[in-house]
């Protein structure tokens, strides 16, 4: 069985939207694209090349992946492998993909089925409806978080109505020297209450 792993990065008030690029995703009139860029230093670099370089396949949502197709394949001197990985895209409507190794997923069965098949881990980029699906069906196995020391109050978020009550264990951190918190969790069970 595969890990689904989501990769994010994340204001301190868990708004994902846009940290690429003034006009990666201006829905809902967000304003803000490109938020991770004053922050970004040699260290959060060579930590993304860390995470980047591994073993994996893809899983993105429909226009994370038009956005991912419309610049890396031209773009491959910092992601290398970014073309022969196979990559899964969520979607009913897309047809005929045309960057190499592209395979549609078209709904949750596939979905499940892909997770419970062999082959190596599924990182997740963006993605924000596609993760509110994978919170809802308690499919997600770890969170690598870039945290960036700034709040925007408005943007799509990383929790949001798909989450479940769920417990995770840090099994990694780092503070840049910018004061970009990169924090990994595994999936730790249910939650626990008690009382002090």
């Amino acid at each position: 069985m595969r890990k689904i792993v989501v990769l994010e990065f994340i204001t301190l008030d868990g708004v994902m939207q846009a940290p690429g690029g003034p006009t990666e995703d201006t829905s809902g009139g967000f304003k803000y694209g490109g938020w991770t860029a004053p922050y970004f230093d040699e260290m959060s670099g060579k930590e993304m090349d860390k995470q980047m370089k591994g073993t994996y396949d893809l899983l993105l949502g429909r226009k994370t992946y038009d956005i991912f197709a419309g610049y890396w394949p031209q773009h491959t001197e910092t992601w290398p492998q970014v073309n022969k990985i196979t990559k899964y895209v969520v979607s009913k409507t897309l047809k005929n993909p045309t960057w190499e190794n592209t395979e549609v997923i078209k709904d949750i069965k596939e979905l499940k089925k892909l997770k419970n098949s062999n082959g190596p881990d599924l990182q997740v980029y963006g993605s924000s409806i596609l993760l509110q699906t994978l919170m809802e069906y308690d499919l997600v196995d770890e969170l690598w978080l870039k945290i960036f020391p700034i709040t925007l109050g408005t943007g799509k978020r990383l929790f949001g109505k798909g989450t479940i009550p769920a417990s995770f264990t840090l099994v990694y951190s780092k503070i840049s020297p910018s004061g970009v918190i990169f924090a990994s969790y595994k999936r730790a069970g249910e939650v626990k209450t008690g009382s002090f």
